[in-house]
């Protein structure tokens, strides 16, 4: 069963999970290229669990490498992809960002929508 796709800044350029802005990929990206950088994401992330595993550092530090890797080029860290200045909100809070104002008319049960397959999973702390 598959919940509520995962609310979106007006403007399509975070995500918003449990309340915390999180940078899309860039929607310039051909969707080849997408695919197989979401792919290399996966393989990446699959070879940290691997080497956590393990306890290989090398490994780890590979793999962690990898995942960043794919991430900028996703457009997910590093350089924004938009061009009108506005500055990077990655990873901040909703309510502390420029989108304050739009994230206080959502309905509270909409602006803290968990990501897709974590309806039901507790909340690691």
């Amino acid at each position: 069963m598959s919940g509520p796709p995962p609310l979106e800044t007006p403007d399509g350029r975070y995500l918003v999970v449990r309340g915390r802005l999180w940078r899309r990929t860039n929607p310039a990206l051909p969707e080849a290229d997408r695919v197989a950088l979401v792919a290399a994401l996966m393989d990446a992330r699959r070879a940290v669990g691997a080497a956590l595993r393990t306890g290989d550092e090398d490994a780890l530090r590979s793999a962690r490498s990898a995942v960043d890797a794919a991430k900028v080029a996703l457009g997910e860290r590093g350089p924004v992809w938009w061009s009108d200045g506005a500055p990077d909100q990655n990873r901040r809070m909703a309510n502390r960002s420029t989108y304050a104002d739009w994230f206080a008319t959502l309905d509270k049960h909409d602006a803290l929508r968990p990501k897709k397959g974590e309806e039901h999973a507790p909340r690691k702390r």
